[in-house]
């Protein structure tokens, strides 16, 4: 599955729209502005004969994704994944098109947030997006305390990790899971003991060169994450994952923007729900993620019969 990076400011890097029918359209280059917003359409082996599938949705749809362990997985210019295998079903389903461009986890908020994305995916639960989307939850999610191994006393709660001022806390800029977890991120940044990194690998580094000692974010995330480098794989037999008293189990799922058409909206709720529903999703997860990488962080929304 192609997909465009989007690269920081100045960045020139421009992707190619594929047909339904698996062709190219629009190969030659954009203008420099343009350029930077151009991604790809996830609308692969859906041929209908010679023409285009039945296209549902009223636009392409626009989804801006950033690497997040084995969920979404953006290599060489290919993205893969459990929430990839979703769109791609929905597309074989419905026709709908979906326009994929790769950002930092922080810069897809804020497209989500600006209107200018259609989806946000994945994405836990929270008050803050319930106003700006409509959720549709896809799987259950614990966040953790994440740890290289040590002998340190254990952390049971935020209120534990605040008053912990010894322990240097990274975090993945643009995560939330909820309230009481971004007060934790005004207490430590207050006490200047906060590292916000642009995402899970950069997290992994910082503990791994000692620069932190502790992180929060779903066990799946990090693991995927560790699994995918080499260099970094051998860090997962040293794990240490704490639960933590304020962040239980949530849903996480797919937020669909309000500024979507009603129309566009019912379409995409509707084969989401099928998804979630039929265990699709939890199998393209098992798929994904080895045994044993995940189970500490995630739970089907409907258990396998």
């Amino acid at each position: 599955m192609k997909s465009a990076e989007i690269d920081p400011p100045g960045g020139q890097r421009a992707g190619h729209r594929l047909r339904a029918d698996g062709g190219r359209a629009g190969a030659h280059a954009a203008p420099e502005r343009a350029r930077r917003r151009v991604g790809l359409l996830l609308a692969v082996g859906l041929a209908l004969g010679a023409g285009l599938a039945r296209a549902d949705c009223s636009r392409p749809l626009r989804v801006p994704v950033s690497p997040i362990g084995m969920s979404v997985v953006a290599s060489g210019g290919e993205v893969a994944g459990v929430y990839p295998d979703v769109l791609r079903k929905i597309t074989s389903e419905t026709g709908c098109e979906f326009e994929i461009v790769v950002v930092p986890r922080a810069r897809l908020e804020a497209m989500f947030s600006g209107g200018t994305a259609d989806l946000l995916v994945p994405a836990t639960r929270t008050a803050t997006r319930d106003l700006r989307g409509e959720f549709v939850p896809m799987m259950r999610v614990r966040p953790m305390l994440i740890s290289l191994a040590s002998d340190r006393a254990p952390i049971e709660s935020l209120a534990d990790l605040a008053e912990r001022r010894e322990l240097r806390v990274a975090l993945v800029r643009g995560f939330d899971y909820g309230e009481g977890y971004q007060q934790l991120i005004h207490k430590l940044r207050a006490q200047k003991r906060l590292m916000m990194e642009a995402d899970a690998a950069s997290v992994a580094r910082a503990l791994d060169r000692s620069l932190a000692d502790v992180t929060l974010m779903a066990p799946s995330i990090f693991t995927g994450t560790l699994l995918q480098d080499s260099k970094t794989r051998g860090l997962v037999e040293r794990l240490r994952f704490e639960s933590i008293a304020e962040l239980g189990w949530s849903e996480s799922g797919v937020y669909l923007s309000r500024h979507l058409p009603a129309k566009d909206r019912e379409v995409l709720l509707d084969a989401l729900e099928r998804s979630a529903k039929s265990g699709a999703v939890w199998k393209s997860v098992q798929r994904h993620y080895p045994a044993g990488s995940f189970e500490e962080g995630l739970k089907p929304l409907v258990m396998p019969k």
